[in-house]
């Protein structure tokens, strides 16, 4: 990271994609600093060289040089270097090419909290009905769905490191913005509407989901948290979440399916009897 970065309190960086939007961000800094310099000169200059008493009497005539133009041209050959350079490569990236990921989550925006939606160890997403909706059934997955029994449904998010994440963001009410800070990431949450955002966590470490969107007068409450953690972490974490199933509305469509509230476990084999000793030889 930069050291303007640093000096403004950015967090560390925790995706792949994200050392390249921090150098873009550390250019703008740089050439936002020069211009505020530049323009606090000229304004302390112009103070004290067209002080009234200096100049009792007003110059029409204006400016006579080209300076001011050769600035303004600089400025906008900057700012086109930045954009074709640097911005429209990144975008891009993120938009143009989404690759097949390696977990998918559904992230569900409400005033003033989180939902994401995990598919479980069957890789399938049940079916959300919105007139399900209940604060038992906080994004309405369809009981009568089987592959939604095993869907987790948490507040937090949990990703495993150097895998393929795509989230789909959207909204139950008004319009948020699912910010992921340290990944470097944002998207809009519509309602009505699913947009999708995908990123490769490079870092180990918790950092914090904000709402990027101004939502109502408890907007700044809107936070959770982003774990990012290993692999074999992930997966006892998914093992060990709370299913649908395990909930009491899941646990009776469980029953109506006719199906089990947790797998059977399959009994271990009986071990051989033991021989009895054979007699004594007398």
């Amino acid at each position: 990271m930069g050291l303007l970065n640093k000096l403004l309190g950015i967090p560390p960086v925790g995706s792949e994609h994200g050392h390249m939007l921090d150098h873009m961000l550390e250019i703008v800094h740089w050439f936002m600093l020069a211009l505020g310099l530049g323009w606090s000169i000229f304004i302390g200059y112009s103070l004290f060289r067209f002080y009234r008493k200096r100049n009792p009497k007003a110059s029409y005539t204006g400016v006579t040089s080209h300076a001011s133009s050769h600035l303004e041209i600089g400025v906008i050959v900057t700012e086109v270097i930045l954009l074709l350079g640097f911005a429209f490569p990144l975008w891009a990236t993120r938009v143009d090419q989404f690759p097949d990921p390696d977990v998918r989550i559904n992230a569900w925006a409400e005033q003033f909290k989180w939902n994401f939606h995990y598919t479980g160890a069957d890789g399938k997403f049940g079916m959300t009905n919105r007139f399900l909706i209940s604060s038992a059934n906080p994004i309405g997955i369809d009981p009568e769905d089987p592959n939604g029994l095993d869907d987790i449904v948490v507040p937090e998010l949990f990703l495993p490191k150097g895998k393929k994440v795509e989230i789909a963001v959207t909204s139950k009410d008004v319009i948020h913005n699912l910010a992921l800070v340290g990944m470097r990431i944002a998207q809009d949450a519509d309602p009505g509407k699913v947009s999708r955002m995908w990123f490769i966590p490079s870092a180990l470490g918790d950092s914090e989901v904000i709402c990027g969107q101004l939502c109502g007068a408890a907007h700044g409450n809107m936070k959770s948290l982003l774990h990012i953690v290993d692999q074999k972490s992930f997966e006892g974490w998914e093992k060990d979440a709370p299913k649908f199933r395990d909930t009491p509305f899941g646990a009776e469509a469980a029953k109506k399916l006719g199906l089990s509230e947790t797998p059977a476990a399959t009994p271990a084999p009986a071990a051989p009897p033991t021989p009895a000793p054979a007699p004594a030889v007398q």
